[in-house]
């Protein structure tokens, strides 16, 4: 389950990192290199949790025992 964890994070990671990243630029409060990079390493972290969730799922449909 850990590697469907570690591919997952890849994808889900990029996209949060990059809606954040655009939610910051597009709110116009004259963002500068923290607030964007803010955005992104919370995109980063949240994105931890939600692959291990997804991953879990995928997992219990597949009927994995290990």
């Amino acid at each position: 389950m850990l590697k469907i964890a570690l591919i997952l994070h890849a994808v889900i990671a990029t996209s949060l990192m990059g809606a954040g990243v655009i939610a910051v630029l597009a709110i116009d409060m004259h963002a500068g290199w923290r607030e964007i990079a803010l955005a992104a390493v919370a995109g980063f972290v949240l994105a931890i949790p939600a692959s291990w969730l997804v991953a879990r799922q995928i997992h219990k449909l597949r009927g994995g025992n290990s």
